[in-house]
């Protein structure tokens, strides 16, 4: 559980310390000066000389309170580790290949997504804890100074006092057709909490990472006005099948309210599969195992039992779902029917094979490479293998992204200039610039990794093959990522005249896909381009990788290129890392370093050192604290008044980054304490007022940043990177979080000029090496640290790196073996 802010000073949020010169007053290294955690950088704001300005106690002034009044309650199910870490370890470790670890409700640092952004899919504790107060109007408070958002505060601690007593009250089975309570709110709850944006913790399986997504459209062309959404939401169930599930519920003492979801899960005839199987009701994301139970329990009495066959199919099933939030396509077999031993079901092999027979999930046998003889060995005395079981979704996605892979790498590339342009072309470059050419001219897949600095070799390799006459895009994973390669392109020496790569020759890879951005589509529905160059290719899942590669023409080149030290997918799989470990096609490591003292400190990060640099421009500071309150009050100067005084960048132009959503120096109270400092406003829109800065998620895993213009009968209108999108009035609460304050995933893929990444005492569980470098690489010219984890932050630098995933698209890549018999003969 965070520590809540402590009631200190009432100096007022921002309140300049007349001492203080700028804000940032150099202090020596952070070795020498005695900040917690070791070196990082030659600039430390300590209580005497303090980054954020105000008193010099600063502990939680009336930022951090507000930000403690508007969160206290609503955070109480955090677990003990207290913010939920984004891709923090719960305490449940890993199993074989898979990570599959009992479920105790809320894991050690909380599960919070990615997003994964919010997207409608970041974890928080599983402990029960009714949806409504995760997804509270906290982020549109205006700190307590006008009464109509005292009133709403106040009502709000109401609602979590009721919801905590609800908790405190669930023992006991739930009676047929009873009242709503005990385990039925429990699982309304749970469900809420999905609908608003948090999925239960993904505690099953060691790394809490956001829910398996498929990168959506994007919401339109720059210069188009639309609401994102309209077009694309599928046609809810009819309302005689609605009304039908709703009935079954109640028998089985189930909130009604959740009949829309149950009927869209299940498809026609949900009533009846409902009745004749009650665990079905694990289709609808949010309810868990022991919810299902109780519902089954009561629905059909002395008939349920932990051995029945039902039962064990739809733990396999949910199991395999759990696995996909955290990022793995598959589990091996033992590690599946080990966490089905944990959950009560009397024959785990049974539960298995039922499921199997039923064609509810895959079971694949893969050779395992460079393995001695052993008595594993497959049915034919061959090499050892492991056996895997899968959702079939992820399965063929994989075996369709190997196919693709396998049809680029074999199959020659277009031609586009002769192979003496090519070699000019390379040879006006230098280095891995020239390398990357060269390379591209003779094949059709080629990996290119390196840092930001990096990215202006493959922009030169766009620019090139334009001149060669090849249709050339690139594709970001963001719209922030988008913006900053086409003007990389524009201040390319080479791209000053107005025929070479313009701008709109990037997009980015929803946008792609969707064809709302990009070439659109040749005659026969593939891509019309001829070369690809994917930006970010880390963040590929396999579903979205999948798409992208089929969607490519006979012939067509395709890059892929970005940093693998950041943190990988939303969705499952590891898509990048997986085909650099294949080394099935060429793939050139840029030899560009990041400049600069935040580029030396950030490669650091990567090779897991956490180094003192040497920072005279106050690139990089670090901002000692001692409890989470502290952190929202430093945070809050740091991004009002230090940077922009000190460094001449302003709060628009700022980030924060912190761990998790929740906590008490989680983005939510990040946010309520910024808005409070930079836009007051009643929040009169669904907790959103005109000016605010937002985080928009239109569809599950994917987070553009923007800028509430206004709101009218039509919706809330934003600003996402010079797009006008209307959000409706009924999709605000799920698909929008204020923006001043991300989470690493929501941040990955976009820079701005400042960031200020929070690291409050309990966040450690969810640091890891990872997290640290895409968290500190979001900044371009200056880095904060508000640092309160002390030793925690070194150790994950040095000792945590990214958790495992088990895929299996390295051994989809890999060519079949040949038979020994055959080999000697063609060698004969």
């Amino acid at each position: 559980m965070s520590t809540e802010p402590e009631t200190t000073e009432q100096t007022g949020p921002g309140t300049p310390d007349p001492g203080a010169d700028d804000g940032l007053r150099h202090d020596g290294p952070v070795g020498e000066g005695g900040t917690p955690g070791g070196g990082m950088s030659g600039n430390s704001a300590s209580e005497g000389g303090a980054a954020a300005e105000g008193d010099a106690s600063g502990a939680g002034t009336s930022a951090g309170s507000g930000a403690s009044e508007a969160e206290g309650a609503g955070e109480g199910g955090a677990s003990d580790g207290g913010a939920n870490s984004e891709d923090g370890a719960s305490e449940a470790g890993a199993a074989s290949g898979g990570g599959v670890a009992p479920e105790d409700g809320a894991s050690a640092g909380g599960g919070d997504s990615a997003e994964d952004g919010r997207s409608g899919a970041e974890a928080e504790p599983s402990d029960g804890s009714d949806g409504s107060d995760e997804s509270d109007g906290s982020d549109g408070s205006d700190g307590g100074k006008r009464s109509e958002a005292e009133a709403e505060l106040a009502a709000q601690r109401v609602e979590r006092e009721r919801i905590e007593q609800r908790k405190a009250e669930r023992k006991g089975q739930i009676e047929s057709g009873g009242k709503l309570s005990g385990t039925a709110a429990d699982l309304l709850a749970a469900v809420r909490a999905v609908e608003s944006g948090e999925k239960p913790s993904a505690t099953v399986f060691a790394e809490p990472e956001p829910a398996p997504r498929r990168s959506a459209p994007e919401p339109a062309p720059r210069p188009r006005t639309v609401a994102p959404e309209a077009t694309t939401a599928p046609a809810g169930p009819a309302p005689e099948t609605v009304q039908a599930v709703r009935r079954v519920l109640a028998q089985g003492g189930a909130p009604e309210t959740l009949a829309p979801q149950v009927a869209a899960a299940l498809g026609e005839g949900a009533e009846e599969r409902l009745h004749a199987d009650p665990w079905q009701l694990l289709h609808v994301t949010g309810v868990r195992p022991e919810q299902a139970d109780g519902f089954a329990r009561a629905l059909l009495g002395a008939e349920c039992g932990p051995d029945d066959e039902r039962r064990g199919r739809a733990f396999t099933v949910w199991l395999l779902e759990q696995a996909a939030l955290a990022g793995h396509t598959a589990l091996e077999a033992p590690a599946l029917t080990a966490a089905l031993a944990q959950r009560a079901v009397p024959d785990p092999e049974a539960a298995l094979n039922g499921t199997l027979a039923e064609g509810e999930a895959l079971v694949f046998q893969d050779a395992l490479e460079d393995a001695p003889a052993t008595e594993e060995a497959d049915e034919d005395g061959g090499r050892p293998v492991r056996v895997l079981v899968g959702l079939e979704r992820y399965a063929l996605a994989e075996e369709s992204l190997a196919d693709g892979l396998a049809r680029l790498i074999n199959s020659a590339p277009k031609e586009g200039g002769s192979a003496t342009d090519w070699e000019r072309a390379a040879a006006s470059a230098q280095g891995s610039a020239a390398e990357l050419l060269r390379a591209v001219a003779g094949h059709g897949l080629v990996l290119h990794t390196g840092g930001e600095a990096s990215r202006v070799e493959p922009a030169r390799l766009l620019v090139e093959a334009g001149r060669l006459g090849l249709r050339a895009w690139a594709a970001a994973h963001s719209p922030l990522g988008r913006d900053g390669f086409g003007q990389l392109l524009g201040r390319l020496p080479q791209a000053q005249e107005p025929s070479e790569a313009p701008e709109s020759a990037v997009a980015t890879v929803a946008g792609l896909l969707s064809g709302a951005e990009g070439p659109g589509r040749d005659e026969d529905g593939s891509l019309a381009l001829d070369l690809l160059v994917v930006l970010d290719a880390p963040q590929l899942d396999v579903e979205t990788a999948a798409l992208l590669v089929e969607s490519l023409p006979d012939g067509a080149r395709l890059v892929l290129a970005g940093d693998p030290a950041v943190l990988w997918s939303v969705g499952p799989g590891r898509v990048f890392a997986d085909l650099l470990a294949a080394r099935v096609c060429p793939q050139i490591a840029s030899r560009l370093p990041d400049p600069g003292p935040l580029g030396e400190l950030v490669s650091g990060v990567g090779a897991g050192e956490l180094n003192q640099v040497a920072a005279p421009g106050k690139e990089v500071v670090i901002v000692p604290v001692r409890d989470a309150g502290e952190a929202v009050h430093r945070t809050v100067q740091l991004v009002a008044d230090a940077v922009p005084r000190a460094i001449g960048i302003p709060a628009e132009q700022t980030v924060v980054i912190t761990p998790g959503h929740g906590g008490a120096a989680g983005t939510r109270a990040l946010n309520a304490a910024l808005k409070e400092r930079l836009n007051p406003g009643p929040g009169r829109f669904g907790g959103f007022d005109p000016g605010d800065r937002i985080a928009y998620s239109p569809a599950p895993g994917r987070t553009l940043p923007g800028q509430v213009v206004k709101a009218d009968a039509e919706g809330l209108h934003l600003s996402c990177s010079d797009a006008h999108v209307v959000v409706p009035k009924e999709r605000v609460e799920s698909q929008l979080r204020h923006g001043w304050a991300l989470t690493a995933h929501q941040a990955v893929g976009g820079r701005w000029p400042a960031v200020v990444v929070v690291l409050p005492g309990d966040a450690a569980k969810g640091l890891s090496r990872p997290w640290v470098y895409t968290a500190f690489s979001r900044a371009a010219r200056h880095l904060s640290v508000v640092h309160g984890v002390e030793q925690a932050l070194p150790r994950a630098v040095a000792e945590i790196p990214a958790r495992p995933r088990t895929t299996r698209l390295p051994a989809l890549l890999q060519p079949p073996a040949q038979d020994p018999g055959t080999q000697e003969g063609t060698a004969g």
